[in-house]
Formats: structure tokens, C-alpha cells, sequence
């Protein structure tokens, strides 16, 4: 368990198809979030560019964060642990 004063932090992502992802967080949560409908509900093409399965694998961790292309797509931490990520 987290404490208030402890940073959550993303330590491992799956790839579980399409554009789902696994998420384990330093508590030992774990969340399965599909950013299908988020990237398809962007209007921003540079967003919408992850569509393409090739550019959506692209993602990786960097100290704690999920990100993709050096942060051109990047999601608050908060609303990853929550499941709550919104076009």
C-alpha cells in the first residue's frame, strides 16, 4: 500500500492487444486500460497518429511515466492508476 506521501509510479506495461495495455503500479495495482476509444475520439492528428498499431507500440516507461515519441503522447500517472484517461 501507497502511503500519502509516496509517488505512484508506473513499474511494467503490457501490450495486451489492439491498444490495451496492462498497467502495474508500485502498490501492486493494476490496471487494464484500452486507449482505443481515447485516441479515436482525438480530432488532433498528431494524436490520432497512434491509431496505427506500429506508432501505438511505440510506448514505453520513463522513471514512472507512460509515454510515447519523448512525450508526444503522455497521460497523468493519476488518471492512469484511476482508469481514467477521456478524449
Amino acid at each position: 500500500m501507497i502511503s500519502k506521501d509516496q509517488i505512484i509510479r508506473i513499474e511494467k506495461a503490457k501490450h495486451l492487444g489492439d491498444h490495451k495495455l496492462n498497467l502495474s503500479f508500485n502498490d501492486g495495482t493494476e490496471q487494464i486500460i484500452d486507449f482505443g476509444p481515447f485516441l479515436s475520439n482525438s480530432l488532433n492528428p498528431l494524436i490520432r497518429k497512434y491509431l496505427n498499431r506500429k506508432e501505438f507500440m511505440k510506448y514505453k516507461l520513463d522513471e514512472g511515466d507512460l509515454e510515447w515519441n519523448d512525450y508526444d503522447l503522455c497521460f497523468p500517472v493519476a488518471d492512469l492508476y484511476e482508469n481514467n484517461i477521456r478524449p
